[in-house]
């Protein structure tokens, strides 16, 4: 990445245990696809009053040549987003996906959609 990592906590303790996390995954998207730009991560907690577990939102926005990448769920009906570094995971993963679809347009792989020519028939 040309621009450093950049990490933010909204409304959750900030940790060493899950910013390490954070740039190990976001080290394996770098070497994935040389050509990120660079990443921000946003983790937050959004409501502060629960009923069962404290759900975690990850939003990931990476900057690629053209084109920005933002990855952003609301998980309320995953319960597995309950563990932080599960939520994380799974926006990194997002974030993969989408990279390889972009370098698909890059390389010009992209399936192209036939247009009918002629008259529709009648019955």
């Amino acid at each position: 990445m040309k621009v450093p990592l950049q990490i933010t906590f909204r409304n959750v303790a900030q940790s060493d245990l899950i910013e390490s996390y954070v740039r190990e995954r976001a080290e394996s998207l770098d070497k994935f696809a040389d050509w990120i730009i660079g990443c921000r991560v946003v983790i937050e907690s959004p409501h502060r009053r629960h009923r069962q577990g404290q759900i975690f939102h990850v939003r990931v926005e990476v900057a690629v040549p053209g084109e920005d990448i933002n990855i952003h769920r609301d998980p309320a009906a995953k319960h597995a987003h309950e563990d932080v570094f599960v939520a994380i995971r799974d926006a990194f993963a997002a974030a993969r996906r989408r990279l390889q679809d972009a370098a698909r347009r890059r390389r010009g792989d992209v399936k192209r959609h036939v247009v009918p020519t002629g008259t529709p028939s009648r019955r």
